[in-house]
């Protein structure tokens, strides 16, 4: 397949915005998600051959840490789509590559910064989440070795931004692939062949993680091949620091929103007891499903707005949130009739406890309907961060976070267990009516883009 240059990107005529178009972007991001679970139950699965419960517990939850600290970094790729591809349908070359070397440059200080302060942070990791002397013990080994690849693994962040706003999909497919099944291979290498145990899982995950950073520089050698991305004046050009920080800075504060609410939902789930609890973190797990079906379209949909964005053609920005979201509507209301025919299936194979199934049926009905009511926001999510308009993100998801507590503070009481998951719907419902509020905005602000 020819590789598209950025030259082409800037001078062709506009491509038609067509169903052929959207799956092209979006059928890649939808395989390549769904590698990741997969590297996670071998993870589990490799450790899990030594025989002892220690080492599972360690690499779990190093790996939970710094997912979590890594996550924070998320923005980078939705705010490199946003811009990039703005750019591209301005016609600014010498942005494009100019943007790809601000957003490593942004990568390389935060990895560093971990490097820094990591004794600090995983103190308080530990102090949040304690455990037994002989699981933190094995953890900070494991976090030890995995953290010096921190700027490579923020770095991926900026590289898949800038492939999905180039409409490369496929390239991500191609280094989430290659990483997360280099993983695996050298997991059983490591720990299975060589007997290295928790140090050779996190050993694995950083040869995985630089070569998957490689292989995705390779795969944006474009941005490189230019004297643009070392354009010195333009890169730390004051107006578009602000504005990359801004619009960074609002998507960090919605992201870290959102995930409060899911961490609350998982915190007061706890108090009705384990067996609530587990039947919750079953349920919670086809959300995730769905959220991996769900991501290849909302990126379909940031990276055709922002090139209409770009172009200042509202009637464009209009068809690539039409023609996005009707396929994300199709996966929702496909997930939400699957999990009503397969749910208690699914629920049997996830937990073999019976209790625990039982109490997961007894919910189950609330998953059945959340594909359905997230839809509206999970779309309108890939169409504001495509726009840029991290400032409604930020503000829409202020008021959707204040509705969700007020809901849970007024049901809680009142329904126990249900009145915490009509609650999540309810942040659902909110985030898509509130940013569905200022959509019009949005397609008037293409215009003046």
């Amino acid at each position: 397949m020819v590789r598209p240059s950025i030259e082409a990107s800037l001078t062709e005529v506009p491509q038609p915005i067509t169903h052929r178009r959207v799956l092209k972007i979006a059928l890649p991001i939808v395989l390549s998600n769904a590698t990741v679970p997969i590297l996670g139950a071998v993870d589990v699965g490799v450790i899990g051959q030594l025989g002892q419960a220690a080492p599972i517990g360690a690499v779990a939850m190093g790996a939970i840490i710094l997912t979590t600290i890594y996550w924070i970094f998320g923005f980078l790729r939705m705010g490199t789509v946003g811009l990039v591809g703005q750019a591209l349908g301005a016609g600014d070359r010498a942005e494009v590559s100019a943007l790809l070397t601000r957003a490593l440059l942004i990568a390389a200080a935060a990895g560093l910064g971990l490097i820094v302060f990591q004794a600090l942070i995983f103190a308080a990791a530990f102090r949040l989440s304690p455990a037994s002397e002989e699981v933190e013990s094995l953890a900070r080994s494991y976090l030890a070795i995995r953290i010096w690849t921190a700027p490579a693994a923020i770095a991926v962040y900026a590289l898949t931004g800038w492939l999905v706003a180039m409409e490369r999909t496929s390239g991500v497919f191609w280094v989430q692939l290659f990483m997360n099944g280099l993983n695996v291979a050298l997991d059983f290498v490591f720990v299975l062949g060589f007997g290295w145990g928790v140090e050779g899982v996190a050993l694995a995950t950083v040869i995985a993680e630089i070569s998957g950073a490689g292989l995705g520089l390779y795969l944006c050698r474009e941005a490189f091949e230019r004297p643009d991305w070392r354009d010195w004046p333009r890169v730390f050009e004051k107006s578009r620091l602000i504005r990359m920080a801004l619009i960074n800075t609002d998507i960090l504060i919605r992201s870290a929103l959102l995930m409060t609410i899911f961490t609350s939902f998982v915190f007061v789930g706890a108090k009705f007891g384990d067996v609530t609890l587990a039947a919750n973190e079953v349920l919670i797990q086809f959300m995730y499903i769905t959220a991996y079906a769900m991501d290849g379209f909302a990126f379909a949909a940031e990276t055709l707005i922002a090139r209409a964005y770009g172009r200042q053609d509202p009637v464009r920005v209009r068809r690539g949130a039409l023609m996005t979201s009707l396929w994300g509507a199709v996966i929702c209301v496909s997930m939400s009739a699957f999990f009503a025919v397969a749910g208690p299936w699914l629920i049997d194979v996830m937990a073999k406890s019976e209790s625990v199934q039982a109490e997961a049926r007894g919910y189950l009905w609330w998953m059945v309907a959340a594909p359905i009511v997230g839809c509206a926001a999970w779309m309108l999510d890939g169409i504001f961060i495509g726009a840029t308009r991290g400032r409604d993100m930020r503000n829409m998801m202020i008021l959707s976070f204040a509705i969700y507590v007020a809901t849970l503070w007024t049901l809680l009481p009142i329904m126990g267990n249900h009145g915490l998951w009509l609650a999540l719907l309810v942040s659902f419902a909110a985030r898509g009516i509130t940013l569905g509020t200022r959509y019009p905005a949005l397609e008037r602000g293409a215009t003046e883009a």
